[in-house]
């Protein structure tokens, strides 16, 4: 596996499909992105955050094929990177694909950007993203109850952080 930066001429395409219906997407991205997801509006979002927060887009591949996708950016005032919009592929789910892109991850967080930790939200209600973090080594900073409302649910905001001497798996 390699990551390297988001070309949405190459990649869009493929990563519009992994969220596929309504709900998976609002879990994803909390709807910062329309739905269905659309070239022009994903662009403006990601243009945001980087002017905003410095958030870069990279995809992991296997094999020149895109297999996930985040954002990553680092807050110097802080010492902390932050991810966000951390997607796999459905078809790779399972895998090993998430925890060897979170290694690549944990890698240049920790020793090119020097973060003292690395943190990101999620929706508890997201069972299998957080119990994927937690697994990794993520634990929980703070719940904001009832952050974000999608239809007829309220969904809490789980704030998770790992240390950069956090205990990951090998």
């Amino acid at each position: 596996m390699k990551v390297r930066a988001f070309d949405p001429d190459k990649d869009f395409d493929i990563i519009k499909k992994w969220a596929a219906d309504e709900r998976t997407h609002a879990m994803w991205c909390a709807n910062r992105f329309t739905y269905p997801l659309e070239k022009e509006n994903f662009a403006e979002v990601l243009d945001d955050i980087n002017e905003r927060f410095g958030d870069l887009p990279y995809v992991a591949e296997i094999d020149d094929s895109a297999v996930g996708f985040f954002c990553y950016s680092y807050n110097a005032d802080t010492g902390e990177g932050m991810l966000k919009f951390v997607i796999v592929d459905p078809g790779c789910r399972g895998k090993g694909v998430a925890k060897e892109m979170f290694e690549i991850i944990f890698q240049h967080a920790f020793k090119e950007t020097n973060a003292e930790a690395i943190q990101l939200m999620v929706f508890p209600q997201n069972n299998r993203a957080k119990r994927f973090y937690e697994k990794m080594g993520f634990k929980e900073r703070s719940t904001e109850q009832g952050a974000y409302i999608y239809k007829d649910e309220a969904w809490d905001r789980c704030n998770m952080i790992i240390e950069v001497n956090g205990n990951r798996p090998h």
